[in-house]
């Protein structure tokens, strides 16, 4: 039987997190696995909640959680709620999060998951943090500053006005980020720098990618295998950028993909 464990972490001064823990039988002894959404994601997105199943069947303890800006409320969890709050995120406070839920789980040996722009931050943490002791991207962007796009209109109406928005497909909402996200990655550049963090990584790498990822090209994938020589590229043939998943997912099974890259990530595990 698969338990999963709903929490709310709260903390003085800052927005919560939603934690989900799933795992089979008894929660202690089981080695730890906490799963970071991307960009426009959350954890109840698309069929997350089968990879959490799935990895509980294979005796992980598997967390899940919402970043504390990513737009969703304790209320509405999923979508986008809290416009507010989803402008004022930034990469920092993604990495405070994971931290707090790091310090919340107390445990001293976990592996990180990250999925699109979650594995740009599961690469940096693991790379600072001694207690990650594995780290796995899903089709993971290599850049965080490239996708500014510094150069363009947009970019300097953004300075100009201090906002701008973008689109989400699937809602149709305008969801907004204030000029403070560009100013906190140039605060912070440094430590931003996936190419970095990579380079110094001296942790178990693996990276899973699909070869028809619309969203982040393979070559993110091989520009994060090539700054580290020991990790391990796995490619999903004909794989897109969320592995046959969609949201919302209503069948009780995994996509073929996405099954494939929890098998390869079990595995990898060990």
């Amino acid at each position: 039987m698969i338990l999963e464990q709903p929490t709310i972490l709260n903390a003085p001064n800052k927005k919560p997190i939603l934690i989900d823990i799933s795992y089979a039988g008894e929660k202690t002894g089981k080695p730890l696995v906490i799963f970071c959404h991307g960009y426009k994601g959350f954890k109840d997105w698309g069929a997350w909640h089968l990879v959490a199943q799935q990895f509980a069947k294979a005796g992980f303890c598997f967390v899940k959680f919402n970043f504390s800006h990513n737009g969703g409320t304790p209320e509405i969890p999923i979508d986008f709620p809290d416009l507010e709050a989803f402008a004022n995120n930034n990469f920092t406070t993604e990495l405070d999060d994971l931290d707090r839920v790091l310090n919340f789980l107390n445990a001293s040996e976990v592996s990180l998951i990250g999925h699109s722009r979650g594995a740009g931050i599961v690469l940096i943490k693991a790379e600072e943090d001694s207690r990650i002791q594995k780290v796995i991207t899903w089709a993971g962007v290599s850049d965080f500053k490239a996708r500014f796009q510094m150069d363009s209109e947009a970019f300097a109406e953004w300075k100009k006005t201090g906002i701008t928005h973008i689109e989400n497909a699937r809602t149709k909402q305008q969801l907004p980020h204030h000029w403070q996200f560009f100013e906190d990655f140039i605060t912070n550049e440094d430590r931003l720098t996936i190419k970095r963090a990579v380079r110094s990584l001296n942790k178990p790498q693996l990276i899973v990618h699909g070869s028809d990822d619309p969203t982040v090209t393979m070559a993110e994938a091989k520009a994060i295998q090539s700054w580290n020589a020991n990790s391990q590229l796995e490619i999903i043939e004909g794989g897109d950028h969320v592995f046959g998943a969609k949201h919302p997912w209503k069948e009780s099974e995994l996509p073929e993909d996405l099954r494939k890259v929890v098998d390869i990530t079990v595995s990898f595990l060990g």
